[in-house]
């Protein structure tokens, strides 16, 4: 078996590596000569776990390679998928989608022989009816089939998503396209895993209703969080309480800062353009949308309350940028409301990320980048804890207190214990749960 991949963005590149894992020979192809180029040196142009060693192992296996020759890859291929961008489009927030038809455009010029033409992009209803109406319109001759096949992959743990997903959606009606597509997944089908065969158009619905649904679930319990605050109640204990149930399940009840990365806020965004354009509105994702913009507002006003009231000439050491921990990805990070609010009230920011740096660079100005979360510390007037990644989860405390001027942290994680930082002499604020007051003795410096 054969495929193409068409783009190595995070999609691109992680799927292509895991199928070829799978014993598929894969072409990964990007118009980006220097992307290729990096990537046949063995370069990343992402930050996954395992990534690099599984692309490496293949490409040495001789499954898996990369070039900018989109004709001779799709020519030679029973499957060519498409995995480029999908941005929200300016002014309106529909999706983007000019990468995806001119990818089908260049793909009807190359096509020879029976070919699947596969949308792993997330892309809004209707988009592949608009595929195929494309390469018929270049290749009337064309003989292929156009199937839906969303991806499930978290940041962080892409490559785990992959290989052992929770299920496959696959939209299609076509027995050809059907039997091509279990061929591709027989490895998942020997572990028993949950496939889908449905159509087109309820597989391309099925990926946004997904994100919608986890969006809803992470600002319900930030909004509960926030009853938390105000009635003396501990989130951490309510989200256990209702995650129990198994008809609500634990995940995705952490309170936070608000969600961000590449998929959450684009995609709600373009499922509520699409249920607007169809005449039947989604209001729950509407407010959803709201609440979490209005959030990371609020996130910056709560670190400077933590603060006295006012950040005018201090010093706050930000702890982690990227909008999760395991990757470098920045795009609607929380960091990038937070920061720039805490600049516009007069303070000074230090920050450090474990992968996200040179990204975090590109988007924020006037910060002091510093290269541990100990040197961001010191002199800072307060600390305040941005992303989990694992280094931030066990700080020595008594450093911690000798580094900064007052022993004053934010923790918008959740990562600590508020009774334990008590008693280490902080002033520490997290995201719904009871505050203590510090030892007198240990908090003032």
């Amino acid at each position: 078996m054969q495929i193409a991949m068409i783009g190595t963005g995070y999609v691109g590149l992680v799927s292509g590596a895991c199928f070829s894992e799978f014993g598929v020979n894969v072409t990964c192809v990007d118009n980006d000569e220097s992307k290729i180029q990096r990537l046949l040196r063995g370069e990343m142009p992402i930050y996954e776990p395992g990534l690099d060693g599984l692309v490496a192992s293949n490409v040495k296996a001789e499954r898996l390679r990369f070039t900018t020759d989109l004709k001779s890859a799709v020519r030679e291929a029973n499957a060519v998928f498409i995995a480029v961008g999908t941005p929200s489009r300016r002014g309106d927030g529909h999706a983007d989608l000019t990468y995806v038809y001119a990818a089908a455009r260049e793909i009807a010029e190359a096509l020879n022989g029976y070919t699947v033409v596969v949308t792993k992009s997330t892309v809004p209803v209707g988009t592949g009816d608009e595929i195929e109406k494309i390469i018929r319109e270049v290749r009337p001759d064309a003989d292929f089939d156009v199937v839906s096949n969303p991806e499930f992959l978290r940041e962080g743990s892409a490559i785990n998503d992959f290989m052992r997903p929770d299920r496959v959606v696959i939209g299609t009606e076509s027995e050809r396209a059907q039997e091509i597509m279990r061929q591709l997944y027989r490895v998942l089908y020997l572990i028993e895993t949950p496939i889908l065969f449905t159509s087109r158009t309820t597989s391309e619905l099925t990926k946004y209703a997904a994100n919608a649904f986890l969006a809803v679930k992470i600002t319900f319990i930030n909004e509960v969080a926030d009853l938390c605050d105000r009635i003396g109640a501990d989130v951490h204990d309510v989200a256990r309480g209702i995650g129990l149930d198994g008809r609500i399940g634990r995940k995705f009840l952490h309170a936070g800062p608000g969600y961000g990365g590449s998929c959450f806020p684009k995609d709600t965004l373009a499922m509520v353009r699409t249920a607007q354009t169809a005449g039947s509105p989604m209001r729950i994702v509407e407010t959803v949308i709201d609440i979490n913009n209005r959030r990371k507002a609020d996130m910056a006003e709560r670190i400077i309350a933590a603060c006295g009231g006012s950040v005018e000439g201090k010093t706050i050491a930000v702890l982690g940028l990227t909008f999760k921990p395991n990757t470098d990805d920045m795009r609607d990070s929380p960091s990038l409301d937070i920061v720039p609010a805490l600049q516009k009230a007069g303070a000074v920011v230090k920050a450090f990320d474990p992968e996200g740096m040179n990204e975090a660079k590109q988007m924020l100005t006037g910060v002091s980048w510093c290269d541990t979360a100990y040197e961001t510390m010191d002199g800072a007037d307060a600390v305040a804890i941005l992303t989990e990644w694992n280094e931030f989860r066990a700080l020595n405390l008594n450093r911690v207190k000798e580094l900064l001027k007052r022993p004053v942290m934010i923790d918008l994680r959740n990562i600590y214990k508020p009774q334990e930082m008590a008693a280490a002499g902080f002033h520490y604020t997290s995201i719904g749960r009871p505050s203590y007051e510090p030892k007198l003795e240990e908090a003032m410096v």
